[in-house]
């Protein structure tokens, strides 16, 4: 199926921009409500980020304040992994693994490096389950073993994540805010 050629080509190819690709200035908050989908695969799923889930997860301190009204690297960065995250984490456990993330790789540019290594992996992964010559049969079986994959997935995240919170992770950025970067 020509669709399914489609979507397996796309997992195994489309990626985030590497750090050094980002705009290496300033973006004002409509230039990154319409960069971020370049950022993510999808289809037609709506809006994948707005102003206001911006501005949230500033409040929640997720991402770091803007730098006046411009939107760094470091901001592109979190949204990416925001985006991606927020589809299978709510937002409390997506500020606690950037936390943890945060600690342990020293700087946004570490941090999105890891990510998009692990991204990639999952991605050519998935891409690699999907059947080279799949038929339209193909789809209802197909459908239900990616789903049960991703509760699987889900059922051991949420319980990683529940160890760590039991091993006193994640830890907060002393302030309880993430730090600017320049």
């Amino acid at each position: 199926m020509e669709e399914l050629e489609e979507l397996k080509e796309r997992m195994a190819q489309d990626r985030p921009v590497e750090w050094a690709s980002f705009p290496d200035l300033g973006l004002y908050m409509d230039q990154i409500i319409s960069y971020m989908p370049r950022q993510l695969i999808h289809y037609g799923e709506g809006e994948l980020l707005t102003s206001a889930m911006v501005n949230n997860y500033i409040k929640d301190g997720l991402l770091p304040r803007a730098e006046g009204k411009r939107y760094s690297r470091t901001h592109l960065a979190y949204l990416t992994a925001i985006c991606v995250l927020k589809q299978v984490l709510s937002v409390r456990e997506v500020k606690d693994l950037l936390a943890v993330g945060e600690s342990r790789k020293g700087s946004a540019e570490a941090l999105y490096t890891y990510f998009c290594e692990q991204l990639d992996g999952v991605l050519r992964e998935t891409s690699d389950f999907l059947p080279q010559d799949g038929t339209e049969e193909d789809l209802p079986r197909l459908a239900l073993a990616l789903a049960l994959r991703s509760y699987a997935d889900r059922l051991a995240c949420q319980r990683v994540l529940d160890i760590m919170a039991e091993h006193g992770m994640p830890a907060e950025p002393a302030n309880g805010k993430r730090k600017k970067e320049r």
